[in-house]
């Protein structure tokens, strides 16, 4: 299974990035003391990039930052979780635009400037008065090492922050990059339920940063998968400030190649933390499509595999049924033929064009390791896709079962 490059990952206690601010607090909206209000600031006004959900229904949050994002700058964003603020109406589109105001004004920066993400319950009214109660004490909070309150602060079912820092010369300069991000259930391709954040000292114009966040999110982010669902939430925002003194990052010359390098490392990581912790996950799994007709048709038959409830509960149990694999291939609408189809269960093969190969002791050894691969070759042309994906457990429907209560 290829790991995520290995770019100069600092310490988890350096994650810090010249130039930017970011605190954690509590403001009431879970329950126990718990964090659920962030805040990440730039110092100085920050070139900005964002994608954002697919789904047809967006919440409040989406909807600002889409037309904020637009002019491509912002000096930060404000995150609140425990509440979606989805499906709210005008009072949700209104409590959204409120909160970014309320920030702005106490950080004396103008109209605009401030981002607005939320996670949580779709439905439910946005408390916005605790909220403004709390943002005094969430900007004096702000410190340059705060990256690590504002990772915890943005959880929802997340059993850990996801949290990545890294560092490498571009441009003459040593530039950094940190990302944090939330994720662990409702997570498909496309956009998943999930929020990520970069920041990076980089000199990047923001169409520049557009065109690198878009090519990161689609070579990360957008090849997860834990249970095919997509949020109304989703957003990743990408900040840029200058600050390292780089030469400008364009998108003709190695500086760029490096750049999104170091953004799709980083973009990377994350999307794997995110699937080690997808809710009550117990396994890994790295599913690779070789031999399509094309990379769409891999990427359809990849996601139509990881999609499967059957093949992900036999994940979990560690039961080496390809059946259940190449049955999904059979209904994902792509160019195959049966008789041509191999598989395997890590370097073990399972099935030899169409049929059984005999070793299935020996892949129920490799479905029983926390991590694994499973390999399709359809050998009818050299289309590829790779997909990361996780098992379905009793954990899963738990979690589910009662996330609102």
């Amino acid at each position: 299974m290829k790991k995520p490059n290995s770019i100069a990952q600092l310490e988890t206690a350096e994650l810090v990035v010249p130039g930017f601010r970011a605190s954690g607090i509590s403001c009431g909206i879970k329950d126990k003391g718990k964090k659920d209000l962030a805040l990440i600031l730039s110092d100085v006004e920050a070139e900005a990039a964002g994608v954002f959900t697919t789904n047809r229904v967006k919440a409040a949050p989406v909807l600002l930052d889409m037309e904020r994002i637009a002019g491509g700058k912002a000096r930060g964003v404000v995150v609140n979780s425990g509440n979606a603020n989805a499906c709210t109406g005008r009072k949700g589109s209104r409590d959204s635009l409120r909160t970014a105001t309320l920030v702005e004004k106490a950080l004396g920066i103008k109209k605009g400037d401030i981002l607005v993400c939320s996670t949580g319950v779709i439905g439910v009214p946005l408390p916005v008065k605790k909220i403004e109660a709390n943002i005094p004490g969430l900007v004096k909070k702000l410190a340059p090492e705060g990256l690590k309150e504002a990772a915890s602060a943005i959880l929802t079912t997340d059993a850990f922050p996801k949290t990545f820092c890294a560092k490498k010369t571009i441009g003459g300069r040593p530039v950094t990059i940190a990302g944090i991000a939330k994720g662990a259930g409702m997570i498909a391709p496309d956009m998943a339920t999930m929020l990520a954040f970069f920041f990076t000292d980089a000199c990047i114009k923001s169409g520049v940063l557009v065109k690198a966040l878009r090519e990161a999110v689609d070579a990360t982010f957008n090849t997860i998968m834990v249970d095919n669902d997509t949020s109304t939430n989703d957003t990743v925002l990408a900040f840029a400030n200058a600050r390292s003194g780089c030469a400008e990052i364009k998108t003709r010359g190695s500086g760029y190649a490096a750049f999104t390098g170091l953004l799709k490392d980083a973009a990377l990581n994350l999307a794997h933390m995110i699937v080690r912790d997808g809710e009550g996950a117990t396994k890994f799994v790295e599913i690779d499509i070789r031999g399509a007709r094309s990379v769409k048709e891999a990427q359809i038959a990849a996601r139509t595999i990881a999609g499967s409830m059957l093949v992900k509960t036999a994940f979990f149990g560690g039961d080496p049924n390809w059946g259940r694999v190449i049955a999904a291939i059979g209904r994902a609408g792509i160019t195959m033929d049966q008789n041509k189809v191999d598989i395997f269960f890590g370097p073990v093969p399972v099935v030899k064009r169409g049929l059984d190969a005999g070793n299935e002791r020996r892949a129920a050894r490799v479905l029983k390791k926390a991590e694994f691969t499973v390999r399709v070759d359809l050998n009818r042309g050299k289309g590829s896709a790779r997909l990361w994906t996780s098992d379905l457990s009793y954990d899963y429907v738990r979690i589910n079962s009662s996330y609102r209560s």
